[in-house]
């Protein structure tokens, strides 16, 4: 008995303590309980698991254990960013659609998860061809190769835009930050669990094994995928077809930047996402050739930043929750990527990899809260029933100027470098340092401009948070 009361005890304690102290407690409602919540996110361990397969665990495995030209791998992994422009229409898309069976969103999640699962099917094979270890022209390999590529990225995008845009549909509006930000947490574990899977799966490298590895993934993709689905978005009659006339994407992204506030929205989305992604590629070499860390020492920098990543989506969420403006919380973010940087740069100098640990994990966390407050901003521009184009529109900019900069970071890095150690750019710049030091330089100057770009935004949130309060004063006045 005396047991009993204490487990019932404990449980009651945890209870009370849970929504207050413990990250995405109380994110759960009675329409949208912590069990339909969590089977609902698992569309984006999916697409963790596509980005993490595209962008880390092939790249090398190509490059490395296959010999295929860096050039070309390059091409590759860049192919799913050619998609990421289109997300703002696919949101549009699902919107406005209209199907017999009275869905908006699962018919564009699962056409994204038809053509991720086709992308893997076709993948393993077109590398074989390309590596030249089946029978085949090389170059039927490299076209085979692209369209799964380009197959996984398309499907990755379409499945998170109308996944997200479900979520937004599914959580009452004072629930959605939090709903937001623990759908990114769950992107995260997503990609921290894959890369562990991976890299266990291919301990012992072999073809045979990578194809093993990628059919997994294709399979886990339907099952998540599927599971995710299941019972999720309500039907409706009035979604089937009509003889109504179909809105136009046109008009509709017209609605959507008047004013203006929507398309400086943007822009601080694409200098924000570029100042933080540019280098993306680069820390881990950082830590090696300039404060000359081990492997091991430079494989947790990923950790570090995954760790304060998860500590800004959760304060993100808490703060937004508690009413306060995402345009100045993200602003927070901002600057606390420019010290992030700063403190990058400055452990060459001091020669501490302490400093360079802690600016990684500011880097994580600043890029936590800018992500979650952005979306979140994107979020209030949409009217009732448009969430899919403003979450388009902010996961369109957010990828392709993600992608550009990361591209953009390796190859500044690669060129000022070389000049450095050539010595053609001074007494002050001579070593392999320098074309870092460049790049984290242009990162902190597109912070800048971010935080330059903000501030209107904040101000006109404040006048309008200010006015409502006046009219509502006005309106509790006695006549």
């Amino acid at each position: 008995m005396t047991k009993k009361r204490r487990k019932s005890g404990l449980i009651d304690v945890l209870a009370m303590l849970g929504p207050r102290y413990l990250p995405f407690a109380d994110v759960a409602t009675t329409d949208l309980p912590w069990g339909r919540l969590f089977r609902l996110s698992l569309f984006q361990v999916s697409v963790g698991l596509a980005m993490v397969l595209l962008n880390g665990t092939l790249n090398r495995v190509m490059i490395v254990e296959m010999g295929v030209p860096s050039w070309i791998v390059a091409l590759m992994v860049s192919l799913p960013l050619l998609f990421a422009p289109f997300r703002a229409l696919i949101g549009f898309k699902s919107d406005t659609r209209r199907s017999a069976l009275g869905w908006r969103r699962v018919p564009y999640i699962w056409g994204g998860t038809m053509l991720q699962f086709g992308g893997f099917s076709i993948m393993p094979f077109a590398l074989m061809v390309l590596t030249g270890e089946a029978h085949g022209p090389a170059w039927v390999g490299q076209l085979g190769a692209a369209l799964a590529f380009l197959l996984v990225g398309a499907g990755l995008h379409t499945t998170q835009t109308a996944g997200l845009a479900l979520a937004t549909d599914l959580a009452p509006e004072e629930k959605r930050p939090r709903v937001v930000a623990f759908m990114y947490v769950m992107l995260l574990l997503g990609m921290v669990g894959a890369s562990l899977l991976y890299g266990q799966a291919l301990q012992d490298f072999s073809e045979y094994r990578l194809i093993q590895m990628i059919q997994g993934a294709a399979l886990a993709t339907m099952v998540l995928n599927s599971v995710s689905l299941w019972k999720q978005e309500p039907r409706s009659a009035s979604r089937q077809p009509s003889n109504d006339p179909k809105p136009q994407f046109r008009d509709a992204w017209r609605t959507f930047c008047e004013g203006g506030r929507a398309s400086r929205l943007l822009v601080v989305i694409g200098c924000g996402s570029a100042g933080f992604s540019m280098q993306d590629i680069l820390l881990e070499p950082y830590g090696g050739q300039v404060l000359h860390l081990g492997v091991a020492a430079t494989t947790t920098l990923t950790a570090l930043m995954a760790g304060g990543s998860l500590v800004g989506f959760w304060l993100a969420a808490r703060q937004i929750g508690r009413g306060n403006d995402p345009h100045r919380v993200a602003s927070l973010g901002v600057i606390v990527g420019i010290v992030a940087f700063a403190l990058v740069v400055a452990s060459s100098s001091l020669g501490s990899p302490l400093v360079f640990r802690i600016g990684t994990a500011l880097i994580g966390f600043g890029s936590g809260l800018f992500s979650v407050c952005t979306l979140t901003a994107a979020m209030a521009l949409a009217r009732d029933g448009e969430s899919g184009l403003a979450l388009g529109a902010w996961g369109a900019v957010q990828a392709t100027a993600s992608g550009v900069a990361i591209a953009c970071g390796g190859a500044i890095r690669d060129t000022i470098s070389g000049l450095a150690t050539k010595g053609m750019l001074g007494s002050l710049m001579t070593d392999v340092s320098a074309g870092y030091d460049v790049v984290y330089a242009i990162e902190i100057v597109l912070l800048v401009v971010t935080l330059a770009a903000i501030a209107p935004l904040v101000r006109q949130a404040s006048e309008d948070r200010k006015q409502s309060q006046a009219k509502f004063g006005l309106a509790e006045f006695p006549g």
